[in-house]
């Protein structure tokens, strides 16, 4: 993928994920407030919280790819984000909202995706 691509792509795919982030957090927030059960209502928050903190993550990766071109660094830091808020935070809002706890499982996956994306962001600024 072009340099240039990779920034733009992480930029807009950043974007969507806040704009739905806060759908989302409003969703939970008007909505599930009265459907959920309070454990579940937190589980569901915590999923909208990381999913923002990993949003702006990914956009400031997508900004440092624009000045730093051809980083595989940055390049594995972005698509760590990207399967860190799929798998972390998609795993949390479909337990919360199916109470299948089994799901609990793979949340800690989508963990060490956004711990591996953050140390490959800490590489990339570092080699600089």
């Amino acid at each position: 993928m072009k340099d240039a691509t990779t920034a733009r792509l992480f930029l807009t795919l950043a974007a969507l994920a806040g704009a739905l982030a806060v759908m989302l957090g409003a969703f939970g927030a008007h909505a599930l407030k009265a459907r959920l059960a309070p454990d579940m209502l937190t589980i569901y928050q915590t999923a909208v919280q990381y999913q923002f903190w990993h949003v702006l993550a990914l956009a400031l990766i997508g900004v440092l790819a624009l000045h730093r071109p051809g980083s595989a660094a940055l390049r594995l830091a972005g698509w760590l984000m990207l399967v860190g808020i799929a798998v972390f935070s998609g795993s949390l809002y479909v337990l919360a909202l199916t109470g299948i706890r089994a799901l609990g499982m793979v949340t800690p996956l989508g963990g060490v995706a956004f711990i591996a994306g953050w140390l490959a962001l800490a590489w990339a600024v570092w080699k600089g």
